[in-house]
This record gives structure tokens, sequence and C-alpha cells, in this order.
């Protein structure tokens, strides 16, 4: 296949063709290099600066906030690492993790993935909606529901022009917008970081508020567990495993400690419980409408891969659509979702929690995953992931009953030891307010391990 005939199928500003259809090595291109951009740019939002604010309400100084933030960070280098099964394969997450799961033992998580990615696209874009809502009314523009509507429709249509034209197109805008993001959040920094009290708090942080600052720390990182394979599979078969992994953890490790130490220093100056205000008040006013812009330009940044995975991840669930026509479906539910989250607060509110409790799932899932990747060392019959019954991963009627017991062990665990909102697990008060939630992943890959290392290799041979 010639150069131009390639660049037609994942080309910027056109709309990409394929969707969890395995790439043919002759339309693969790019480089690693390319990740770095994809996760920097996306990781650039407000949310890590909320995360950092978060972890000081949880007692902590502005040093150990800073530690729990840098290896908050670090994990991005086991999310690029299991971008490899994508060049391996060729196909999103969601469709190599049926090795782990069996066919239909994989569609339960890709429901409830989907619902997740959903979710965090609703509260992005509703964070973007409030700054570009306050931006407008500063300089003059409609206020009011006018204002709002205005904010959104705005919001809403950038993020879906750029998922919907697709691959080439996300890489390209997450490397531009990180250009701009980068030096506003750096001017940000310089404004919040000298004021920063790094004195210990008078209560020091206890057993409870330290885990609570590593759950939130991790489950944004680990929210990407599912993702991926989707942004390296277009790359060459000979793109190596180190080559992914420093660029693309790279990336997200330095956009999300960057914002995070921010949250940090904010913190420790003023009251983060309105993280925007918080923030916006320790800067001159002359910055604050570019500010509210760059609270925008993040939420847009993560809202782009987290709705373009959800159209690959519709695929996955059997929806016979391409890939352009079922991020319509998750647009729709988006903005639908998006509405409710501006005009009726107490949905906010449950959506957050319902959010933050999904991760008894999916850290679990998560650790099998991983498990099931590294016993393979990452080698997976590429056809067999799109065969179905007539496949090797069909296992017992669509089943494979190590993956799912495993996955109900971690569940378990991470159930009696989770703090949240929605539910306290009973182990909570024993282990002194401690949240062991993604500790799950852990007690999930172990047992996966237990059960699965010598068969393995027996169901998945290498290519």
């Amino acid at each position: 296949m010639g150069q131009q005939e390639t660049a037609d199928v994942d080309e910027v500003f056109r709309v990409e063709t394929h969707g969890i259809d395995p790439i043919p090595d002759s339309e693969r291109h790019g480089s690693a290099k390319d990740l770095f951009w994809l996760w920097f740019g996306s990781n650039l939002t407000f949310t890590y600066v909320i995360n950092g604010a978060l972890a000081v309400a949880f007692g902590l100084s502005f040093w150990q906030a800073t530690a729990v933030v840098v290896i908050g960070g670090l994990s991005f280098f086991v999310i690029s690492a299991a971008g490899l099964a994508g060049i391996r394969t060729g196909t999103a997450t969601l469709v190599v993790s049926r090795a782990a799961f069996g066919v239909r033992g994989n569609f339960p998580a890709g429901v409830l993935n989907w619902v997740v990615s959903i979710g965090y696209t609703i509260v992005n874009t509703v964070v973007g909606t409030l700054a570009l809502e306050v931006f407008l009314a500063g300089i003059g523009g409609p206020g009011g529901t006018t204002g709002r509507a205005l904010a959104l429709g705005f919001t809403l249509a950038l993020t879906f022009a750029v998922a919907m034209w697709g691959h080439a197109t996300v890489q390209f805008a997450e490397r531009w917008m990180a250009y701009v993001l980068a030096a506003g959040f750096g001017a940000l920094l310089l404004f919040v970081l000298p004021g920063a009290d790094t004195a210990a708090p008078a209560t020091p942080a206890g057993l409870s508020g330290w885990s609570l600052a590593f759950v939130v720390m991790f489950a944004g990182p680990f929210s990407y567990v599912p993702m991926p394979a989707d942004y390296t599979r277009y790359l060459p078969r000979t793109t190596t495993l180190r080559s992914i992994t420093w660029t693309g953890a790279l990336g997200g490790f330095l956009s999300s400690v960057a914002l995070g130490v921010a949250g940090v220093a904010a913190a420790t100056q003023t009251d983060m419980t309105d993280a925007v205000a918080g923030a916006e008040s320790l800067l001159p006013g002359w910055f604050q409408p570019l500010f509210l812009a760059l609270v925008l330009g993040g939420s847009v940044t993560n809202s782009i891969i987290t709705l373009y995975s959800s159209s690959l991840n519709l695929q996955v669930l059997g929806i016979p659509w391409n890939r352009a026509r079922a991020i319509v479906i998750s647009a729709a539910v988006t903005a639908v979702g998006s509405l409710a989250a501006l005009f009726l607060t107490d949905f906010t509110t449950s959506l957050l929690s319902f959010l933050s409790l999904l991760i008894i799932v999916f850290a679990p899932w998560g650790g099998v995953f991983l498990a099931d990747m590294l016993l393979r060392r990452c080698h997976y019959d590429a056809d067999a992931l799109h065969a179905g019954a007539a496949g090797a991963y069909w296992y017992r009627s669509g089943y494979h009953p190590a993956g799912l017991a495993a996955l109900l062990a971690g569940m378990t665990f991470a159930a009696l030891t989770c703090d949240s909102e929605l539910w306290t697990g009973p182990l909570v008060a024993p282990l002194g307010g401690a949240d062991l939630t993604l500790l799950g992943a852990l007690v999930s890959g172990l047992v996966y391990w237990a059960l699965a290392r010598r068969r393995v290799p027996a169901y998945a041979p290498a290519a």
C-alpha cells in the first residue's frame, strides 16, 4: 500500500475508518514519541489540581502530599507499558482483555468501563462549561441560562468534533493544545508555588488520611488501564516496549505531577473547597481570564480521549455500527448527562460518588488484565480475539473461570476495605479508617497468577 493510501486511513481531519478491527501492518505508522504528547496533553487537566488539594485536606503536609503526587505519577509507567498489547494485536484494550476474562466474561467490564468513561466525560464537560461561562460573563457575554447553554454547546462541539474524526486528529489536537496549556499551567505554578506553606500541619494525618490521598492520586491514572492499546494500535510492530513505556509515562508523569503540586501549594494558602475559585484567588487579576481558559482547555483534552475510547468500547459491546457512528451514542449520553449535572446539582454529587465507588470493580479488573498480560509476555492470538466461539479465548461457554474468580476475589477485598460516600466496608474501622480499595488490584492479580500460571501459555501461544 502506498504512502498516500496509508495517510487516507488515519489522517488529521479525516474520519478514521478503523474501529476495533485489527490494524494491518501496511497501515501502521507513527512512533513512540506520539505517546508523549497524547498522555502529556490529556493530563493537563484541572482535576490533578483538585487531587493535590484533597491530599492536603486529608491532613498531609506540603512535602507529604507532594510525595504522594509523585508516587501517583509513577503509575503512568504501568499504563504506558500496557500499550504494548495494542502494538502486538493492532486492536483496542477491551478486545485484548477477552484473553483474561473470556469473550462473554469480558462483557460486564465493558459495560462498566463505558459508564465510567462517559461519567468522567460528563464531569470534565461540566467543569469546562462552568469555567467558560464565567469567562464569557467576564468579557461582557451573555449570562444566566443562555450563557451556560452556549458554554455547554461550545465545549461539547469541540470535544465531539475531535473525537469523531478519530485517532490521527486526537493525537494532533492533544499535541497542539498541550503547547498552549503547558505554558499557561507553567505560569500558574509560578504564581502559586512561592507562597506555599511547607510547614507540617498541627494535626498530622493518620492512616486514613494517607490511604485516602493515595486512592485519589492513583484513581486517575488507573482509570486509563482500559485505554492504552487504543492509542498504540497504529504503531509499527517494531516499536519497542522501552520506547512506549518511557515516552508515554514521561508525558503523563510531568503533567499530572506539575498540576498536582500546584494543587498542594494552593491548598496550603487558601480554601480549596471550590477549587476553581480557590486557585483563582491566588492569581493576579489579569491572569484570571486566562486561568479559566486553561480549565476549559484541560477539560476538553481529557474528554477527547475518554470519548474516543468510548466509541471503541461500544463496538466491543456489539453495537453494529462503525466507530464514527457509535460515538454519536456516547456524545448524546454525555450531552444529556451534562445538562442534568449543570441544572440539577444533586446529580453532580451523586455522579461523583458513583464513579468513586466503581473503583471497587476497576482496580481488580486492572489487576487481572495486567497479570494476564505479564503471564503471556504480551503475546496474543490476534485472530482469536475476534473469533468468538471459534477462538481460543472462548474458554467455557465464553467465560474464563480463572479470570472471573480472580476478579471476584479482588472485588470482595476492595468492597470490604472501601471508604466512600456511598459505601463503607466493614474492615475500614478495624483498619483505623484506612481505605485499601486499590489493593484489590494486587489481590486479583495474585489470585489470577496462582490459578492461571500453568495454563495461560496453552491458551495463547506466542505469535
